[in-house]
């Protein structure tokens, strides 16, 4: 895919890239994609896949206490159990805002290490590093952010999404639909939206603008990007996803390069069926 090289010109040290469809395959791929970078908030959705493969398992529930009281399972996923951003404080009601945590997910590790008897970042390899052949990547410290993977990995990942063999894809489809509908809040980098809608640990694009997808994104895109420089789109409408990683901390480049670099992937999508 042409449309990968436009990663050669951002401004940053190293950058890789690649696109993988639905049927898991492998269209394109740009730069050093064996090359291990920190992930930051593109852990989460490691980490709420694993999550989920608790939840089937039987070890948690969806709807069981977790975090704050009122809170659940479900709530830490979608951000809606009213912790603050990086501290274990309440700021909001569960269910109210839409308060994007670190502190969150750090809680759901806690608490399906509890349930599993297993320390999490070692029950993330299990569930679903270790299944789908990530070699390369690691999980050690926050389930919320210190994730260290490669594009060649988080492809598999992608692919599992898009067609899964670890989870129902019933469970997988109820990721990617918004929890707590109509929910207003920040999405970090992008300002306020409303609504600030969300599924388990995916972030979903519907119609918030500005946001770090396409602007022909498809309102059903979900994925989530990280501070770190790094993305990771599902686009269902286009049957395909998009992954994208560097060594550069995002910031306004970022906001300026990734939008029309998802257009034009996009694109030659389209142009390609």
């Amino acid at each position: 895919m042409h449309s990968l090289a436009m990663i050669e010109n951002w401004p940053v040290p190293t950058a890789a890239a690649a696109v993988v469809t639905s049927d898991g395959t492998l269209l394109g791929a740009h730069g050093p994609t064996a090359h291990r970078f920190p992930l930051a908030s593109v852990t989460k959705p490691l980490a709420a896949y694993a999550a989920l493969v608790a939840y089937e398992e039987g070890a948690v529930e969806l709807d069981e206490p977790a975090g704050p009281e009122g809170s659940t399972v479900r709530h830490l996923l979608a951000h809606t159990s009213g912790l603050a951003f990086d501290e274990h404080r309440v700021t909001a009601p569960p269910g109210t805002r839409r308060l994007y945590s670190n502190a969150g997910f750090e809680v759901l590790g806690d608490h399906i290490a509890k349930a599993t008897e297993i320390p999490f970042p070692e029950y993330v390899r299990q569930a679903v590093l270790e299944p789908l052949g990530m070699a390369s990547t690691t999980l050690e410290g926050s389930p919320a952010k210190d994730g260290v993977s490669t594009v060649d990995d988080l492809v598999r990942f992608a692919a599992e999404v898009q067609a899964p063999r670890l989870l129902d894809p019933r469970t997988v489809l109820e990721a990617q639909t918004v929890v707590h509908p109509g929910l207003k809040g920040v999405l970090p980098g992008y300002g306020h939206q409303n609504p600030n809608d969300w599924g388990l640990g995916f972030e979903i694009r519907d119609s918030k603008s500005p946001h770090w997808t396409g602007l022909s994104s498809s309102p059903a895109t979900f994925g989530h990007f990280g501070q770190s420089g790094t993305f990771l789109w599902i686009d269902p409408v286009a049957g395909a996803a998009c992954v994208a990683l560097t060594d550069r901390a995002f910031g306004p480049w970022a906001a300026e390069a990734w939008t029309p670099f998802t257009d034009a992937v996009l694109a030659e999508l389209s142009a390609s069926r």
